[in-house]
């Protein structure tokens, strides 16, 4: 009796090991979007696209690096049909995947607006303009699908924290209408976003306000002056370069603040739309800042400004 009874115990923790692991798999099989209480949660999985299936123009082999690819967050509800790409930041040497892409996606989708989160190609093994080229693609490609993301097509913006607001700012200033006679529906539609967002962005090449790290991964060791130029996005703004809201800090002592002041300034001259937030205090890469008293209601006044150009609905 005794051996038949630890039998019997061995096969019922037999039994509830395996439908353990079995739940355990599952879940793990199962892409789940989370997010902290004070960033809301993301209303459903992420799905995850190549920019380029057949391969990316000059990928130079096939890993994970050199695979551009969209990471899609679509919100229960979009009222105002507007679609963000985020360009995480990592001063074009890695990428903030976390902080700077899916919790910002998770705050828009709680916001009732779909998100995009950018992986693009990183120096030393990619110089300009592949970079770019990322971006455009990926705003050419939510254009391209926005019946089935249930988005405008006017209504696509792009969002950049840090070396990703450089590529943000670069999108915005560098952008054409598409190629029409593309057999690619995709490169048939326009790279312009429609708005900007840049989080404490770096926006120069050129000293003396430069982030230099973001210059040697984005241009390589001894770039031109041409090449500093071209990818000095403050150099560039035009009447047709979108709405833009900025965000930074001025004891940033990463990226000097006078990049947001400089694309500013630029804007503002160009009688382009443009909102820009400098808070005294705040170290470099803070995100949404949500564990931030001093930072923390920035975002807040993010969402203000994109409600009151149409780009999110009303709170609730």
């Amino acid at each position: 009796m005794r051996r038949r009874g630890l039998l019997s115990v061995v096969a019922i923790a037999s039994t509830l090991l395996c439908a353990a692991m079995g739940l355990a798999q599952a879940a793990l099989q199962q892409p789940v979007a989370t997010a902290s209480p004070a960033m809301g949660t993301a209303a459903s999985t992420a799905t995850t696209m190549l920019l380029w299936p057949q391969g990316a123009p000059g990928a130079l082999g096939t890993a994970t690096e050199d695979k551009p690819s969209l990471t899609a967050y679509l919100p229960a509800s979009n009222p105002t049909k507007t679609a963000v790409v985020i360009a995480p930041g990592g001063g074009y040497q890695h990428l903030s995947m976390v902080h700077e892409g899916s919790d910002v996606a998770a705050w828009l989708n709680a916001r009732g607006v779909a998100a995009f989160v950018l992986q693009y190609r990183l120096g030393m093994k990619y110089h300009s303009p592949i970079e770019m080229e990322d971006a455009q693609r990926a705003i050419r490609t939510v254009r391209a699908h926005a019946a089935e993301y249930g988005v405008a097509v006017d209504r696509i913006g792009i969002w950049g924290f840090s070396a990703g607001g450089h590529l943000a700012a670069t999108a915005g200033t560098h952008f054409d209408a598409g190629d029409a006679t593309s057999t690619d529906a995709i490169e048939r539609q326009s790279s312009r976003p429609d708005f900007l967002v840049l989080a404490y962005p770096v926006i120069t090449m050129e000293d003396p306000y430069v982030h230099k790290g973001s210059r040697l991964y984005l241009l390589g060791e001894d770039p031109t002056q041409a090449e500093m130029e071209a990818m000095s996005a403050e150099l560039h703004v035009t009447a047709q370069t979108p709405p833009t809201f900025l965000f930074a800090t001025t004891d940033d002592r990463t990226v000097p603040v006078m990049n947001s002041v400089l694309f500013y300034e630029a804007l503002v001259k160009a009688g382009v739309p443009a909102e820009m937030h400098l808070f005294q205090h705040g170290a470099h890469g803070s995100g949404l800042a949500t564990a931030n008293p001093q930072l923390s209601v920035w975002p807040d006044l993010l969402i203000k400004w994109m409600r009151e150009r149409g780009y999110a609905a009303a709170a609730q």
